[in-house]
């Protein structure tokens, strides 16, 4: 009876509004008003949707750049601070400052430093050392790795934070003992550090991974999924569904298609992490 108030709660924003997603992207409706079953007719109708393809490749694109930029750095800033003796809070609070800008304030900021022309912020300083200006965010090839730079500036100093009360519950005596070895910065932080944070890691990993498989408003507001798809995500073709063709049954449809590509992820790097521990 003690936990009927929190099993309700869980069942009524959690499961409800996930099986009555699942159940209207079997029907047609008008509106929110279901009219008919389907089957998997949104689902087909989906698959073949000319951008379909394209938001599934660039999300893929979008999540294997995040762990590549953006990972590590939270790591290294929280290893960083812990190494600090002076001025440790100075540098906390101003790595976590970025985390506090609005996310809309966020890519327009970086949508002023990357625009192009002889105007954008980027351009201006590329100009002062005499090279010509560059059209980032409309460069198929950069565009990506560009919104993931943005994304890495908001979101890795909250991150780190996360690594950095990891590393404070970590054994001083540790330190100490690796020290009378002999043991210098980078042994520490090999043989210590590193080893204490890798659950910790792992855990993060897989929330970075779902949570950048969800990104929507960095290049909906950056790019509107251009130049020519090549920045469109998963999410963005959800929100063109459901707020500029009013078709929720097909948007339904991708949601539960994001949650299933998310479900097998983390199975698969589950069992891989079950593996390298026996």
């Amino acid at each position: 009876m003690v936990m009927a108030p929190t099993l309700l709660l869980f069942a009524f924003f959690v499961w409800e509004p996930l099986l009555a997603s699942i159940r209207l992207s079997f029907y047609s409706a008008k509106g929110m008003r279901v009219i008919e079953f389907v089957g998997f007719k949104n689902y087909i109708d989906v698959l073949h949707h000319p951008d379909f393809l394209p938001a599934i490749r660039n999300t893929f694109s979008y999540t294997i750049w995040s762990l590549v930029i953006g990972f590590l750095v939270p790591i290294v800033l929280a290893i960083i601070i812990n190494e600090m003796v002076h001025a440790k809070s100075f540098f906390r609070v101003g790595t976590y400052f970025p985390n506090i800008v609005p996310g809309l304030a966020t890519v327009l900021m970086w949508g002023f430093i990357f625009r192009p022309g002889k105007t954008g912020v980027l351009n201006i300083i590329l100009g002062q050392l005499g090279i010509e200006p560059m059209v980032w965010l409309s460069n198929p090839k950069l565009t990506i790795p560009l919104i993931v730079v943005t994304m890495t500036w908001k979101a890795a100093g909250a991150t780190a934070l996360i690594y950095l009360a990891s590393l404070q519950g970590i054994n001083p005596e540790l330190y100490e003992a690796a020290i009378i070895d002999g043991a210098g910065i980078w042994d520490r932080i090999k043989h210590v550090t590193i080893p204490g944070l890798r659950n910790l890691a792992r855990t993060l990993l897989i929330l970075q991974v779902i949570s950048v498989f969800q990104i929507l408003y960095e290049p909906l507001v950056m790019t509107n999924g251009g130049p020519n798809n090549a920045s469109i995500s998963i999410m963005q073709l959800v929100f063109k569904y459901a707020f500029e063709k009013f078709d929720y049954p097909k948007a339904a449809a991708v949601s539960v298609i994001i949650s299933i590509f998310l479900i097998i992820l983390t199975a698969v790097y589950n069992k891989f992490s079950k593996v390298q521990d026996i």
